[in-house]
């Protein structure tokens, strides 16, 4: 695929919050640009607001979300401007800022599901201004699991050295053991499989599983989630050919992964596997969704709203999800193109 028949969309996230700011600082990138065309879901004045007060200087298309099509601009941006446009200074989460991100993130999946786009990376939303607009979401990977009708999906955290997946994700630390199966277990490990066959091209990926107590349990003595849930899991990913073991105790496991003993790791809960990947890459983790018909891709972080309209924001982050989104679409297209020429012959 040529690198201008690659189209990745963007969503701008809380507009009260820096993902104008991130977005368009991403985009002044000449070398990012070149890589693809880009579509952008918020708000026109926010963006140019943004770009304003980062003296960028580069020409995008303005364009009403509802006429969204194929472009041929560099970068499009698709304007929702029959919603309420916060205040620059409106830093804080508010219902109209749930409401608009969400709406951008909605319009952005229909256009990814239509084939309008090939990847959607997507600014950080506020869980808090999507409950005062009254969404029951606890972030995006469920919006975007309900509307994609996947059966099954997980977080993968993407770094340069260290790849990470979740067994579980937006749930109190005391909650977990309410819903902690071994199919909990076992879906993050076959979908982290698949995953890195898939997206990262490795023949036989090596996965290891983190223990949930400390020292994994040490036979029982700190829990018996290992004995009860963990290692059945295990053993059932065994069986069906995927490469993995434990599970190891978390403190040393991340070491050896690092290390260069397994391409990815599988922790039990958020911040057991979130710790290690910000501490290593803060500013190149991405946030990858498994299981779903699209490539969806997101920064590591969120709305920092006590930075918002300061100008101060670091878009690297935002950078690397965008170059991840763009190397997975290639991949899957080339792939796509192979099948093709396979079928033909």
């Amino acid at each position: 695929m040529d690198e201008k028949d690659l189209t990745i969309g963007i969503t701008m996230g809380d507009p009260c919050g820096i993902g104008p700011e991130i977005v368009v600082k991403a985009l002044a990138d000449e070398s990012l640009r070149a890589q693809a065309r880009f579509v952008v879901f918020g708000f026109s004045e926010s963006f140019s607001y943004a770009a304003d007060q980062a003296e960028v200087d580069f020409v995008w298309f303005r364009d009403h979300h509802e006429q969204i099509r194929r472009y041929g601009y560099d970068v499009a941006v698709l304007d929702f401007d029959e919603l309420a446009t916060p205040a620059a200074w409106e830093a804080k989460p508010t219902r109209y800022g749930g409401r608009a991100s969400m709406a951008f993130l909605e319009e952005a999946v229909a256009a990814a599901q239509r084939g309008l786009i090939e990847a959607l990376v997507t600014a950080p939303i506020s869980k808090q201004a999507w409950k005062l607009a009254g969404y029951r979401y606890p972030g995006h990977t469920e919006l975007l699991v309900k509307r994609t009708k996947a059966r099954h999906y997980a977080m993968m955290f993407v770094a340069p050295q260290l790849k990470v997946v979740l067994a579980t994700i937006h749930q109190p630390l005391f909650e977990i053991r309410h819903g902690f199966t071994i199919g909990c277990v076992f879906n993050p490990i076959d979908l982290a499989d698949g995953a890195l066959r898939e997206m990262f091209g490795l023949a036989n990926p090596r996965i290891a599983v983190c223990g949930l107590n400390p020292h994994a349990g040490e036979d029982g003595r700190f829990g018996d989630e290992e004995k009860r849930i963990i290692e059945p899991a295990i053993l059932m990913a065994a069986e069906a050919g995927i490469n993995v073991t434990g599970p190891y105790p978390a403190d040393t496991l991340f070491a050896r992964a690092v290390a260069g003993e397994f391409d990815c790791v599988v922790a039990m809960y958020h911040d057991q596997g979130l710790i290690p990947v910000k501490l290593l890459a803060w500013r190149q983790a991405v946030n990858l969704t498994l299981g779903l018909p699209i490539i969806r891709t997101s920064p590591g972080h969120g709305t920092a709203f006590d930075i918002a309209g300061k100008n101060t924001a670091d878009p690297e982050p935002m950078k690397s999800a965008i170059r991840l989104a763009i190397e997975l679409a290639r991949r899957r297209a080339a792939e796509a193109g192979r099948k093709g020429r396979q079928a033909r012959t």
